[in-house]
C-alpha cells in the first residue's frame, strides 16, 4: 500500500516510518482493495506521558476509513490505530458481502 507519512513540527526518523509502513502493509491481508493511505504524527502539548498522536487515514473504493490514537510512543499509537482500522475493514467487508 502506498502510504504518505507527515510528521508535524518534528522530523520522524527512518526506523519509525519503516515501522509504520510495515504495520500498515498488514492491512492488505484483510482487504486487498486499499488504494492508499496517509499518516499524521503529532506531538501534543499536554504534560502527560501520552502526548504522541497517530492519525491514519486509508482510502478504499467509495469510502475513507480513519483512526486516531494517543499513546506514550508513536509505535504503540500505530499498533492501536492499525488495529482499529483492521476492525473497520473487517466490518466493511462483512457489510459488502452480506448483501
Amino acid at each position: 500500500m502506498k502510504l504518505q507519512t507527515h510528521s508535524i513540527h518534528f522530523d520522524a526518523d527512518v526506523k519509525l516510518i519503516d515501522f509504520i509502513q510495515k504495520k500498515a502493509d498488514k492491512l492488505d491481508t484483510f482487504y486487498d482493495r486499499i488504494i492508499d493511505g496517509e499518516v499524521f504524527l503529532k506531538l501534543d502539548k499536554d504534560d502527560s506521558m501520552e502526548n504522541k498522536i497517530v492519525e491514519i487515514k486509508i482510502n478504499i473504493p467509495g469510502q475513507q476509513l480513519f483512526a486516531k490514537m494517543k499513546a506514550k510512543s508513536f509505535e504503540a499509537g500505530t499498533d492501536e490505530a492499525v488495529e482499529a482500522l483492521r476492525r473497520q475493514l473487517k466490518k466493511h467487508k462483512e457489510k459488502l458481502y452480506s448483501h
